[in-house]
């Protein structure tokens, strides 16, 4: 009856808070701050409780995890989840519905013998359909940051795919020439290995007229996929001849920009060194 009164010494429940204190190894002094923090930026005790005590406890999780020294839970998963979300999204799978619409068109284009309206309609459908996914895809990918290693290296060879299987057909069944067929793809070619050879220098800028001569080549080549008779085969003569001018003319002006490029680089190189030197 003589000991220490139920209020100071803390009964019981006391005993097991004082034990517990020095266990924890955290001081009284710093956890009397974060509780005086707490309900400064809270309010007072009972006032916005559930809210707060929901923060409390996500930040704790998150500083034990710290403390730790371990990953979030799920870490590697979300990380991969990221990877594999920018390589399947929506430019690169237009980029892929294009290569394989290669084989399915030109299985369309020589189904019985090449020359069946019904089959050349379908082909042409399919043709239709890449050249419309070559124009959204790469504006997709620029727009809404998906740009990816795979995306820059499928995209230009569904795009030489799909034309060169096209112009390759065209010319098997005897639709069209192939010195028309060698003119396009040898520019096609020509140019996307002029682009390799000076990206060391610079890249060069795609022009007003080598889109121009894109869109003149697929109106073109799908106008010689359609079994077209009268006036319509006479209009289809003269587009191509247009596209094979914008061809030739286009692929002379990237010649002309790829030796100015290569020459300004060369210069800029060689003022850089002798600046070093001096």
């Amino acid at each position: 009856m003589t000991g220490a009164p139920a209020s100071a010494a803390g009964g019981p429940s006391g005993a097991r808070r004082a034990a517990a204190g020095p266990a924890s190894g955290k001081a009284p002094g710093a956890a009397m701050g974060r509780g005086a923090a707490r309900s400064a930026e809270g309010g007072a005790p009972g006032t916005g409780g559930g809210g707060a005590s929901e923060g409390d406890g996500s930040e704790s999780a998150v500083v034990d995890a710290q403390d730790d020294g371990k990953p979030p839970r799920g870490g590697k998963l979300a990380a991969a989840a990221v990877n594999q979300a920018s390589v399947w999204n929506v430019a690169n799978l237009l980029t892929m519905l294009r290569l394989i619409l290669v084989p399915a068109f030109v299985a369309l284009m020589l189904a019985d013998g090449g020359y069946d309206p019904v089959w050349r309609s379908l082909a042409w459908a399919a043709f239709a359909i890449a050249m419309i996914t070559d124009l959204f895809d790469g504006h997709l990918a620029r727009r809404y940051n998906l740009v990816t290693d795979f995306g820059k290296i499928a995209d230009p060879i569904a795009d030489k795919a799909i034309m060169g299987a096209a112009l390759i057909c065209l010319s098997l069944l005897g639709d069209l020439p192939w010195w028309v067929t060698g003119v396009i793809l040898g520019r096609e070619l020509g140019i996307t290995l002029l682009r390799f050879v000076v990206i060391r220098y610079g890249v060069i800028p795609a022009s007003r007229g080598g889109k121009l001569k894109t869109l003149t080549q697929g109106v073109a080549v799908g106008m010689y996929v359609l079994a077209l008779t009268g006036w319509l085969a006479t209009l289809r003569f003269w587009v191509m001849a247009a596209a094979v001018v914008l061809t030739v003319v286009t692929g002379l002006d990237y010649v002309k920009q790829a030796i100015v490029l290569r020459r300004r680089g060369i210069a800029e190189r060689k003022a850089a060194l002798e600046e070093k030197e001096a």
